[in-house]
């Protein structure tokens, strides 16, 4: 991700697009936490809660690894929500939910910046300083939406202990959950190795780029083309 930012832009972009990534981590990466820990006290488990993790506070939340991977590759996580599924009435639709809740959050957050980002497009251009400052704001929304969705397709990856992995819990028998998760150790150095080298990073990429122009096409209907 660093590396595609710093080739071929001016060094403005670079700035505000590396500024849109610290904002990202500080900012946005803990309302995706806050929400799976949000979810799952109001599903009855005070877990999350009195491990201070029902807070946007970024301190609470940011993992040193996973907010690096952010800058350098564009996907990445933080600390997981502790959870305890025997609180729930249902643990695998409990599981299952809280799961969900964090890669929905990053998508609202993208809506809401693309949906700005759009409606800075129709503010106008009066000085050539007016025009600059726009240009920042539509380039720092831009980069904020698609950070937004590449940590919600990262995330929902079906592999321990990312969000995916709790949804797929409740897609197939828990004894071969069970024997999966045995090796989720193993499985997310390879995946962090496969997107170091470049081999799901290409897929990835795909999925997030689709999103996005998806999104973008959605949210610009209402707007005037042209």
């Amino acid at each position: 991700m660093l590396f595609n930012i710093l080739r071929g832009q001016s060094g403005s972009e670079i700035i505000i697009s590396l500024f849109a990534m610290v904002f990202v981590v500080f900012c946005t990466l803990p309302i995706h936490e806050y929400a799976h820990a949000l979810v799952a006290t109001k599903l009855g488990d005070q877990t999350a809660r009195l491990s201070g993790r029902l807070t946007i506070n970024p301190l609470a939340h940011l993992d040193i690894i996973g907010s690096l991977m952010i800058l350098f590759v564009g996907f990445g996580y933080a600390k997981p929500v502790p959870v305890n599924p025997r609180n729930f009435k249902n643990p695998k639709v409990g599981m299952a939910l809280t799961a969900i809740a964090g890669p929905i959050a990053n998508i609202i957050m993208a809506i809401i910046f693309i949906l700005i980002k759009d409606i800075v497009m129709l503010v106008p251009v009066k000085s050539q300083f007016a025009y600059v400052m726009l240009s920042a704001v539509y380039t720092f929304l831009y980069f904020a939406a698609y950070i937004n969705i590449g940590l919600a397709v990262f995330n929902l990856l079906p592999i321990p202990p990312l969000d995916g992995s709790r949804i797929l819990q409740l897609l197939i028998p828990d004894k071969y959950y069970f024997k999966f998760a045995q090796y989720e150790r193993y499985i997310v150095i390879v995946v962090f190795v496969l997107i170091i080298v470049g081999v799901l990073d290409k897929p990835l990429t795909f999925l997030r780029d689709g999103l996005f122009a998806a999104l973008e096409f959605l949210i610009g209907l209402p707007f005037p083309k042209g």
